[in-house]
């Protein structure tokens, strides 16, 4: 037997890959959650109940899905042009600290001074991801090594912050910055709960990925250099300009979702701030296979999973790492479905 490369990949498996990865990933946590001594219908059926079954959980879990909306599309942009950004994370913090420090410096009415501080916080995940990036069309440095070690450095210099020149003093020596003033908070989209206005932002920013994906020169550049640098170059795309560009969106993106949770979520920068976003953003844009819309969807499924687990936990007294294993699973099994799709056994 041999693997022979499919000239066309079916629609069906093309569009039903993710459906596919999903079922198995369950499959195999439903395995995990009965050696646990839990009854797996049950556990799943506890699982939505806590993400959608009521107004708390549901806008908690779209309180979630916001800063994955935004991670899945910083991997989503930088994946589909072969740029390997594996520094959401670290992006995503620098977003967050840059929002909260210039809130302390600058003195703008509100109307202003939000789009000013997700601004700051867009620019600083730019600048995260156009340094290794330029490392690597001008060295040949691989990018991966770059921003995955950028993140523990961003980390640090995070924990520097919260515990020196930003620590707040009224904090009782907890390590956290000083609170954003309160016209930098983004508005509250349901009274009682953490749902903010973000949520808007990340919806917008996932159409305006996708329009300029499929209708502009630079999405026709950006998908011909992750299909071939080499025939790119040879047709005239200025691959280190669009390979550039591409940095500047992706790494906006994740830095603009530090800044919209810190805005709308804490109020103040922690180094507890994301729970991995960043990396949970990875498995967000190859669940949608890297398409703009589907990063919505792929969102929604893992922040209801890690929302609904935490229920189940409590409820069936499951462990709460099922949530971790459950999306790992998915990432797994959705690459093993995009292999199959593009490849065949022949015998």
């Amino acid at each position: 037997m041999q693997f022979e490369r499919r000239a066309k990949p079916p629609l069906w498996l093309t569009l039903g890959a993710p459906l596919i990865a999903v079922a198995a990933a369950l499959v195999l946590s439903g395995l995990l959650i009965a050696l646990s001594g839990a009854p797996v219908f049950e556990a799943y059926g506890t699982i939505v109940t806590s993400a959608f079954g009521t107004r708390l959980a549901f806008t908690e879990t779209l309180t979630r899905t916001t800063p994955l909306i935004l991670t899945g599309l910083a991997a989503a942009v930088a994946f589909r042009a072969r740029v390997w950004n594996i520094g959401a994370e670290g992006q995503f913090y620098l977003g967050a600290f840059a929002a909260v420090a210039c809130a302390q410096w600058l003195d703008l009415p509100g109307v202003v001074m939000i789009p000013a501080l997700m601004l700051m916080g867009a620019l600083a995940g730019v600048i995260l991801l156009v340094i290794p990036v330029l490392m690597r069309v001008k060295s040949g440095v691989d990018e991966v090594v770059t921003t995955l070690l950028l993140n523990f450095i961003v980390l640090l210099f995070v924990s520097l912050a919260v515990e020196g020149f930003l620590k707040d003093p009224m904090a009782f020596g907890w390590p956290k910055s000083v609170p954003l003033p309160a016209e930098a908070r983004l508005d509250k989209l349901v009274p009682k709960t953490r749902l903010h206005a973000g949520l808007f932002v990340a919806l917008a920013c996932a159409v305006a990925v996708w329009v300029i994906d499929r209708f502009s020169t630079f999405g026709l550049r950006a998908r011909a250099a992750g299909a071939s640098a080499e025939a790119a170059t040879f047709a005239g795309v200025p691959l280190t300009g669009t390979l550039i560009r591409v940095a500047c969106l992706s790494g906006g993106l994740a830095g603009l979702a530090g800044a919209i949770e810190v805005m709308g979520v804490r109020g103040y920068l922690t180094t507890d701030l994301s729970p991995g976003f960043g990396y949970s953003g990875i498995v967000v844009a190859m669940l949608a296979g890297l398409n703009a819309l589907g990063v919505v969807a792929a969102a929604l499924f893992v922040a209801a999973v890690f929302v609904g687990t935490d229920g189940m936990s409590r409820a069936l007294e499951v462990p709460s790492y099922i949530a971790d294993v459950t999306v790992s699973l998915s990432l797994l099994a959705m690459l093993v479905a995009i292999f199959f799709s593009q490849w065949r056994i022949r015998r």
